[in-house]
């Protein structure tokens, strides 16, 4: 049974620390690959930037398994450089631009500090409530010219939040949780002990900007059944009363892994939703429904690929995605791995076939 543990934490950690924003991923690509280079096979990059692997089975089963988890983290790309040396920047991904105004930012090749621009409160007038456009936002690095900043940053080079990783007990902070937890929980079933099938692995690009990655590879690998590894969010603050049941949610932390039913994207194969339930139940490990709404996830663009795919996410709630710094329990994570060995340990084509 999979524990969160010291070592676990670490890795959790070099994860999210990891600067890849979406259409840059060779850095966390590169990272992943040397965790678990030891424990599978048929290693290839396709040219989107895919990271495919194969974990061998047993032999007992001759599915074709295929288990994603998106590698990418929102942040921005640099479009232009200001003559007073501020740096123009477009998002890249789903960003509020509420929530940047004095963000710390590491941005470029190599990963200088920087802060997004903020008029001071005292200064703001009659805007004091207004919000401000993306357009408007700039990053400072500190440089005194456009000469100055051109030296450090480019345009075309990519920025995200300059946040470090924090262990806080029972839960855990860091940047780009959707979805370094995902790979992280990938990374596990992979280093653990092997499954009936060939489980058929990739850790994808670019889904926080269409799912791109993803279609590529469900198509390159035409499987059986998928089973997608997420960060979901997790709507459970503020509440008046925590226990009250009607209190509206779509997950909530502590509470195990999301299984999803139906998001923006997808109407999940609901026998593989029960299969899945079902193992948790049988195992004691906690787990949710994630209750249906907006988002998605490569899931969407996985159960239409090639004649179709049974497809289920399963997620660890996280509070304040896409932001500088999310939430999650130790826990969720823990449960979450281990439904998911579980799952896939037993899983049949009765499991799926409608």
């Amino acid at each position: 049974m999979f524990k969160f543990d010291q070592a676990a934490a670490d890795l959790l950690a070099e994860l999210s620390n990891a600067v890849s924003v979406a259409g840059n991923e060779q850095v966390i690509r590169d990272l992943i690959y040397s965790k678990i280079k030891d424990h599978v096979t048929d290693v290839h990059v396709d040219t989107m930037g895919n990271l495919f692997v194969t974990k061998t089975g047993t032999g007992a089963s001759a599915l074709k398994v295929m288990a994603t988890a998106h590698m990418d983290e929102v942040g921005v790309m640099i479009v232009a450089i200001d003559g007073n040396g501020t740096l123009r920047f477009t998002n890249v991904g789903g960003l509020d631009p509420r929530i940047m105004i004095g963000t710390p930012m590491v941005v470029g090749r190599n990963n200088q500090l920087g802060v997004i621009n903020a008029v001071p409160v005292h200064l703001q007038g009659s805007n004091r409530n207004s919000t401000i456009g993306m357009d408007k936002l700039r990053i400072d690095i500190g440089a005194r010219s456009k000469d100055a900043a051109n030296s450090k940053v480019k345009p075309g080079d990519y920025g995200t939040f300059a946040m470090e990783f924090a262990d806080l007990g029972p839960s855990v902070r860091g940047k780009a949780l959707d979805n370094r937890i995902g790979c992280f929980n990938l990374i596990q079933l992979l280093l653990g002990e092997p499954f009936p099938f060939d489980l058929r692995a990739v850790f994808t690009v670019q889904e926080e900007v269409g799912l791109r990655g993803a279609h590529i590879a469900a198509h390159a690998l035409d499987p059986d059944v998928a089973l997608v590894l997420e960060a979901t969010p997790a709507n459970d603050l503020p509440v008046a009363d925590p226990d009250d049941e009607n209190t509206h949610y779509n997950t909530k932390l502590g509470h195990g892994p999301a299984l999803s039913l139906a998001d923006a994207t997808t109407l999940f194969n609901h026998k593989i939703a029960r299969h899945f339930a079902d193992t948790a139940e049988a195992n004691g490990f906690d787990y949710q429904f994630r209750q249906p709404g907006g988002g998605g996830n490569d899931a969407g663009i996985i159960h239409k690929a090639r004649g179709g795919v049974p497809v289920l996410t399963i997620s660890v709630p996280a509070r304040y995605i896409h932001s500088p710094a999310a939430i999650i329990r130790k826990s969720d994570v823990e449960h979450t791995v281990n439904l998911a060995r579980a799952g896939l340990m037993s899983i049949t084509p009765e499991s799926y076939t409608l």
